[in-house]
Parts: structure tokens; sequence; C-alpha cells
């Protein structure tokens, strides 16, 4: 485990920055798969945690919530749109087959949301935000005074397959939905934060770098959307 910035440490993973879980003071954000207990319990060693927190319901980011909840014996919060899933009342989504195979490979077992994170709660001194469409229910979370963004899988700073750096958006047989995601990138950016803490890959510390990935974003959005208002025209 190593800080980030005061007040938050990034759990060392395996293979380095690929499912990261952070500690923001004493909530934990997101658990990896279900093979990273051992690792997570050894380094929180005789922390005591107040709640462990979801930004989604993917199977690398709640594979050991249950068992984590039961050992530090605190709640597990999400966002209401995500609860369904998470408690195995409803399937994670996407609901395709790549999702169905990583429920088997890394998925944990279902476990009760106690609390449900709604847009404006404040959790461990950071602002929750819903940002759907990698999933109906992700959430970031941002604190306002330092400009540090918890963001799960709104972007990632790394290639999940060959390692290399740099802001990628989910591949869409991840996502729900491809072009709200892009949306809540933007919310992302209007926040301006100086430090951004995802959910897979490095922590981004040159917050410039995701000001132009929004502004290129935005840009190639509208050209999109002039091309499809040309083509419709009679």
């Amino acid at each position: 485990m190593h800080p980030v910035v005061p007040g938050v440490w990034q759990l060392a993973g395996y293979p380095p920055d690929l499912f990261n879980v952070f500690l923001m003071e004493d909530v934990l954000v997101d658990t990896a798969t279900r093979w990273a207990a051992s690792r997570i319990l050894r380094q929180l060693g005789k922390r005591r945690l107040s709640l462990v927190a979801l930004t989604h319901c993917h199977p690398d980011h709640q594979g050991i919530a249950a068992r984590l909840c039961e050992h530090f014996r605190v709640p597990l919060a999400c966002h209401p749109a995500d609860a369904p899933a998470v408690e195995g009342r409803a399937p994670m989504l996407p609901d395709n087959f790549i999702m169905r195979l990583g429920c088997r490979v890394w998925a944990g077992p279902p476990y009760p949301v106690e609390q449900l994170l709604h847009d404006g709660d404040e959790v461990a001194g950071f602002r929750v935000l819903h940002t759907p469409g990698h999933t109906p229910g992700h959430c970031l979370f941002f604190r306002e005074h330092d400009g540090v963004a918890i963001a799960g899988d709104v972007l990632a700073s790394i290639h999940l397959l060959s390692g290399r750096p740099g802001l990628r958006q989910p591949p869409r047989y991840f996502s729900v939905d491809p072009a709200q995601n892009r949306q809540s990138i933007q919310v992302l950016a209007a926040l301006r934060p100086r430090v951004i803490c995802f959910g897979h890959g490095p922590p981004l510390v040159e917050p410039e770098l995701l000001q132009e990935y929004a502004a290129a974003l935005a840009q190639r959005e509208a050209r999109n959307s002039a091309r499809e208002e040309y083509a419709v025209r009679p």
C-alpha cells in the first residue's frame, strides 16, 4: 500500500495497476477480483474500516466485497442502479458472453447493499457523482479541496491487454451505454481534477492530459453529430 495524496492510498496489486483498490481515509473503494483476498487483507492489516464502497458492479471490482464486509463487519455501499447486480438479483451489465465469462472467473458472491450512494452524497470527505454508462450505477468520488478524483472505470490510464499507458475509454463490450459513458467523461473533466485515480492504470498526475482528451472527444462527437444530421436531411 502506498500513499497517493494525503488521506488516499493505493493498495498494491498483481499485476501492478491492473485491478486497482483505493483506501479513502477509512473507506475502501472497490475490491479487485475474488483472487485478491489474501493480498488485500494483508495490506489492510489491523486498520479499521467504516465502509466498503463500489464504484460499480463488475467482477473485477466486487470480487471480495462480501469477504471484506464480513471480516471488518462494515456495510457495503453502491449506487441504487447497481444494487440489484451486487445483491445477485440481476446480472452484471452488459449481460453478454464476455461479461458472463468474467463473472465465472473473477466475481465474488453477492452481498446485501446496506448503504445506497446517491449523487451529491459525501463519503470520507469525497462527493459522490453518478457517472453512468459503463454500468447504470457507476459512480466516482471527488474531493473538492485538493481536486482528487477516484474515477472507477469512466476512463482507464492503461491498455488492459498491452499494458501501454494512455487514457482510454472502456471497451464497448464492457459498457452498457458507451455514449452515456462519454458524457460521464465530460462530467469528470468539468470537475478539473488535479489527481485522478482509475480502476485500471496508474493515477494521473498530469491533469492537462484529461482536459485534452475530453476536448478531443467532444470535438469528435460534434463532428459525428453534424454528419448524422446532414445524412438525414431531405
